[in-house]
């Protein structure tokens, strides 16, 4: 049986469909009905004085959901308009039965090719599960027409046009206000383009026998804040520093050591016991001003950075780093260095430019240092996100954090995470660098490398929530710092 934080791919969701009616030894119309029967339950919940209804329909299952949903509202005394695109008709056995139950209970199924009709609520049941491609003229202009009406729209399942695998979106796609999923949650609904079209996502379990589950295996895992406090347990009363970790943060090349600064102050903030920051020696006094807690070393002509290997526990490179000799010889030294690693910005360009595996490293690429270290463009990342961070930790045989709304965490041998918290005012130059921090503090406080990865992205997506409820706009990566020890501290209740 799942777990709630358990999210699946589509051909899970087949499998959990045909294991479910060979047990009820049906076609599978058992599990309609109770499909369709879940979403009117929920919309009386949601929308229970929505008295015109449209429910616009494609000619597969999910068609089919629809129209059980829309036979109830047309038996419960609603006025219901059921929209399919010209030349509709049934494509599979399932909903040829749905219709012939829409038929006996009053209705029928108009063909329009756009203009829904007036509407207290709009119903999406057009393409469901499996779409991977930009959906087919008349479909799109239905996705269209229901993107322009004036009513809330519930889609069933998945929005239509969205990618439930990888939440990419290859045409129109539906913007609902909410998503009613069935049997399971799909997992690309959860990252990428498709957070803007699933609204409220909610689940109808459907009650599954247990025997259904059978060999079906998540796809991904939702990290919500109930996890930090396994992560986190509260610290003993005789605790010292060297509990903690030493972090060496390195980076803050000319002209950008505010970035090196920004992940030093986060390492603190996160919980390390000891900080030290290796920058050009223009940035020291800066350095101390702002950070006096960290212990700041100059690093100009021929920089050594042995002295400052041998003590600490966990690398974080890259903030600011730049691409010159001097950031190479940095580089260079930190890849050999054993230590555990946290890799960003220009550290994980340069790695693109020179690749090699570095077990036991945490790489935490936006897509397009992600596009550069796979050898493909930004856009065929994001057209896949759990697919391109599983390829990273792949070849670079390390955890991935690939950065964005809905981040993605892959390691290998693990089920991918993916992050429930962030929002848009976090788009901006330094937030990455305080999860640079971030992460490497956990690292140092013992959590191994994926839970340090995924526990790091979440309590900075969940710092960067607290911090918005001023206002997302004009947000800065120092604003989350003082939510960020909160959220630190699970054992004290700061939800």
């Amino acid at each position: 049986m799942p777990e709630l934080s358990d999210l699946f791919d589509s051909a899970a969701a087949r499998t959990l469909d045909a294991q479910t009616s060979a047990l009820h030894g049906d076609d599978g119309w058992r599990l309609m009905s109770a499909a369709g029967l879940a979403a009117w339950r929920y919309l009386l919940q949601y929308w229970p004085r929505a008295q015109r209804i449209c429910v616009v329909v494609g000619s597969g299952n999910n068609g089919g959901d629809g129209l059980v949903l829309a036979s109830h509202a047309l038996r419960a005394g609603r006025q219901v308009t059921v929209l399919g695109a010209p030349g509709w008709t049934p494509a599979t056995s399932l909903a040829q039965r749905a219709a012939e139950e829409l038929l006996a209970a009053g209705g029928s199924v108009q063909q329009r090719a756009h203009d829904l009709p007036g509407a207290d609520l709009v119903v999406d049941a057009l393409l469901g599960l499996g779409l991977q491609q930009a959906p087919r003229p008349a479909a799109q202009r239905l996705i269209e027409a229901i993107n322009v009406h004036p009513a809330p729209v519930l889609a069933l399942d998945v929005p239509s046009g969205v990618d439930a695998d990888r939440g990419s979106i290859a045409g129109a796609a539906v913007r609902a206000q909410r998503t009613l999923q069935f049997i399971v949650r799909h997992r690309g609904l959860h990252t990428g383009a498709a957070l803007e079209h699933g609204g409220v996502l909610d689940l109808a379990p459907l009650e599954l026998p247990a025997a259904a589950w059978q060999g079906v295996q998540a796809a991904a895992r939702h990290w919500q804040a109930e996890r930090l406090a396994a992560h986190l347990p509260a610290r003993r009363r005789n605790a010292h520093k060297g509990d903690s970790g030493h972090v060496l943060c390195v980076g803050g090349n000319h002209g950008s050591g505010g970035a090196v600064l920004l992940a030093a102050e986060a390492t603190l903030r996160s919980g390390a016991g000891l900080t030290s920051l290796a920058t050009r020696a223009a940035h020291v006094t800066a350095a101390l001003v702002r950070v006096p807690e960290a212990m700041v070393h100059a690093l100009d002509d021929a920089p050594s950075l042995q002295p400052l290997l041998a003590r600490a526990t966990v690398l974080a490179i890259g903030p600011g780093l730049g691409q010159d000799a001097w950031a190479h010889t940095l580089w260079q030294q930190a890849r050999d260095s054993g230590l555990p690693l946290v890799v960003d910005a220009d550290a994980l360009n340069l790695l693109a430019a020179a690749p090699l595996p570095l077990p036991g490293a945490i790489l935490t690429p936006h897509p397009g240092e992600a596009a550069r270290l796979l050898g493909c463009s930004t856009a065929q990342v994001q057209g896949d996100r759990f697919g391109a961070a599983a390829a990273l930790a792949e070849r670079y045989n390390a955890v991935v954090v690939l950065k964005g709304a809905g981040s993605v965490v892959a390691g290998p041998g693990r089920t991918c995470a993916v992050i429930d918290a962030g929002n848009p005012g976090m788009a901006v130059g330094g937030m990455g660098d305080l999860l640079t921090g971030i992460i490497a503090a956990l690292r140092a406080q013992h959590l191994e490398a994926f839970d340090a990865a995924a526990c790091g992205a979440l309590l900075h997506g969940l710092a960067g929530d607290d911090a918005a409820h001023g206002g997302a706009r004009g947000l800065l990566p120092t604003d989350l710092l003082a939510p960020l020890r909160r959220r630190c501290n699970p054992d004290l209740h700061h939800a």
